[in-house]
């Protein structure tokens, strides 16, 4: 399983300008620094692997192994990048061990809870999972595309995780979406507030809500229901084992998408999920 960082993402990317010129410059020696750091500390690590072991006990009261190792490191800064890079690696591949043992403890509560609203097909065959936020810019880039993949692919069967990150009027609008279910209109509400041209607030949601038919007056009192508030609370949760911390992102099979991406890319994961 392969936990898969791609495009831009809510809060994670902020969608501003980057640093340019001096900035721009002192952010790279900075970002050098650290992988040099962290390589010293690497080597340094394995040295006292080496002593404890006692490989380097012959050589432990030399008095010059501290300046052999800086001018053989100053010789070959490549050892550097090699060890935090392999650093790195051994790291990414034990994060995506505990996601595929997370994703397979929890299957139905990400793939198949019955309270979370699916989109066109609720017994498709292959599951893509979204975790979103009605206040994030890429989520709502996304909407048409993942429209198009349930026209194109009649067995998708979409989930809707609402993942309200981006302040009190995405809470709102999440209780809002939940509510509407009991009305029968999640999925026009849904596609109408992703379509929604503005800050999502409390004024907009029940805004929206009126537009697409919902009884505003009853989806008020529906949003006081506990229950709500508990699903959405169990969204958080769920999204923080699975170490997703901005929107959108996916899950569909055994990987996590985090950001926005390509139909692409998402149809060729839908294809192995589906197949596995």
């Amino acid at each position: 399983m392969i936990a898969k960082q791609s495009g831009n993402s809510a809060p994670g990317s902020s969608g501003s300008p980057r640093a340019t010129g001096g900035r721009e410059g002192l952010l790279k020696s900075l970002v050098f620094a650290s992988i040099v750091l962290a390589g010293l500390s690497v080597v340094l690590s394995a040295l006292a692997l080496l002593y404890a072991a006692g490989i380097l006990e012959s050589q432990r009261d030399s008095p010059d192994i501290e300046s052999r190792l800086q001018g053989y490191l100053l010789a070959n800064p490549e050892v550097l990048i090699e060890s935090v890079n392999r650093l790195q690696a051994r790291r990414q591949a034990a994060e995506n061990s505990e996601l595929s043992t997370v994703i397979a403890q929890r299957h139905d509560e990400i793939f198949n809870d019955p309270d979370s609203p699916v989109g066109a097909n609720p017994k498709g065959d292959a599951v893509l999972v979204e975790f979103f936020d009605y206040n994030c810019p890429y989520c709502r880039q996304a909407t048409p595309m993942l429209d198009s993949l349930e026209q194109e692919d009649k067995g998708l069967r979409l989930v809707f995780k609402e993942y309200p990150i981006l302040g009190a009027g995405s809470v709102f609008a999440a209780r809002a979406a939940l509510a509407s279910q009991k009305q029968g209109k999640y999925l026009a509400f849904h596609k109408a507030m992703m379509a929604y041209e503005g800050r999502i607030t409390e004024e907009s949601s029940l805004e929206v809500a009126a537009n697409v038919g919902l009884d505003v007056e009853r989806l008020k009192h529906d949003m006081t229901d506990p229950a709500i508030d508990e699903m959405i609370k169990r969204n958080v949760a769920l999204a923080q084992a699975l170490r997703i911390s901005g929107t959108p992102s996916f899950v569909v099979g055994k990987e996590i998408v985090r950001g926005l991406t390509d139909a692409n890319s998402l149809k060729r994961l839908i294809g192995s999920a589906r197949g596995s």
